[in-house]
């Protein structure tokens, strides 16, 4: 019985030290951020948690937030297109389609905006991130038609033993709720970061936008500067509404025209006022991660770029898309000198980083089991 107890002990000891060496590294979670950015929607005084981010990094892909295990807040923001889907809707739980197109989570601390979702229904990420979770389409915990609620996922999780531990590292407690799956999940969320890419380079070398890059090729420095001018200067105003060097949406943006809805060709929506960050809209190999815009209605840069040198009008269109002059008239050079910039905004590490990664094995089993059975063989006598 001793030895069974000492055994027990030590599994304990060893699930905790399997969780520190995985997640809980305070260097690696507080990467240094370029002292040229400057915008940052995290509430003031919030501190980075290295115990909180482990613990929204293992709720982010653990499929068991879903009403039927079979979805998981990664199975529509994924890793290696840039936390975003390449497909145009992504498949809930029960295999209906989400409303709009999925967004990508590259930075999305560092903007001003404090609101999230395409049309900004969410007040905060920390809102945000349980939405999916009790949408009837996602995630099921909804609590209509039968279905059980958000009170019916904590019982559940209450059940799983890692989660025991890993709430008890983060908040000092057990006990699950949402308010503090909220935060870990945002947590996590404002942890995935990329600032290495080509652009960051010149950036750090110059220290000034308008300046030419060294690193940057001819037509790369072209872009930027059609990117940064307005149209009165023959630029492309870009800018105006993407700020370098987040190349985040500000607040108060209005609709870019844009209102299509996804499977219905005879509605519009004009009420899409939130866009993710200009960076990593491409793979470092030149693939997109995913279509564009919120319909997932164009699928190529230069398609995007044909867009807002002719941005049809509607009701809600925001005025600094309203040429007095006309349309932006680029020409085909300068187009392409405009997605070669835009190509630059693509960061590396954010692709492949283990710290951002599924810590699931391909069978939804949490690695700390594995790596537990490695360290107690099963062969071991425990009485």
């Amino acid at each position: 019985m001793f030895r069974k107890n000492l055994v027990i002990i030590l599994t304990a000891v060893i699930i905790s030290l399997i969780i520190l060496n995985l997640f809980l590294d305070t260097k690696e979670f507080n990467e240094e951020v370029p002292s040229y950015i400057n915008k940052d929607n995290t509430n003031f005084g919030y501190k980075i948690s290295a115990e909180e981010i482990a613990l929204g990094r293992v709720l982010f892909y653990d499929k068991q937030l879903s009403i039927n295990n079979s979805i998981s807040c990664s199975s529509c923001h994924k890793q290696e297109f840039a936390f975003s889907d390449t497909s145009n809707l992504s498949l809930g739980q029960n295999g209906g389609e989400t409303g709009r197109h999925s967004m990508r989570l590259i930075n999305t601390r560092f903007s001003m905006e404090e609101k999230f979702f395409w049309d900004e229904r969410a007040a905060t990420l920390e809102d945000q991130t349980s939405k999916p979770i009790q949408d009837h389409i996602e995630m099921g915990f909804s609590g209509i038609d039968g279905n059980p609620n958000i009170d019916s996922l904590i019982e559940k999780l209450e059940k799983i033993d890692y989660y025991q531990k890993l709430f008890t590292m983060a908040f000092g407690e057990s006990e699950i709720t949402e308010k503090k799956m909220q935060k870990a999940l945002a947590q996590f969320v404002r942890s995935i970061q990329s600032f290495d890419s080509k652009y960051d380079v010149g950036r750090a070398a110059v220290n000034n936008n308008r300046k030419d890059f060294p690193n940057f090729s001819d037509s790369e420095n072209r872009g930027k500067q059609l990117f940064m001018s307005n149209p009165i200067q023959n630029g492309a105003g870009c800018n105006r509404c993407h700020r370098a060097p987040e190349f985040a949406i500000g607040p108060n943006t209005l609709n870019n025209g844009v209102i299509g809805v996804p499977g219905d060709s005879t509605a519009t929506d004009i009420n899409i006022t939130r866009a993710p960050t200009l960076r990593d809209l491409v793979n470092p190999q030149g693939g997109i991660n995913g279509p564009f815009m919120h319909d997932a209605s164009i699928t190529s840069l230069s398609e995007v770029v044909n867009h807002y040198n002719k941005v049809p009008n509607n009701p809600g269109l925001d005025n600094r898309l309203r040429n007095a002059g006309g349309n932006l008239q680029l020409s085909a050079s300068e187009k392409v000198d405009l997605v070669n910039f835009l190509l630059t905004l693509t960061g590396k590490k954010v692709y492949t980083s283990e710290k951002y990664a599924n810590p699931f094995d391909p069978d939804n089993r949490f690695n700390l089991s594995e790596l537990l059975s490695e360290s107690v063989p099963e062969s071991s006598p425990l009485d």
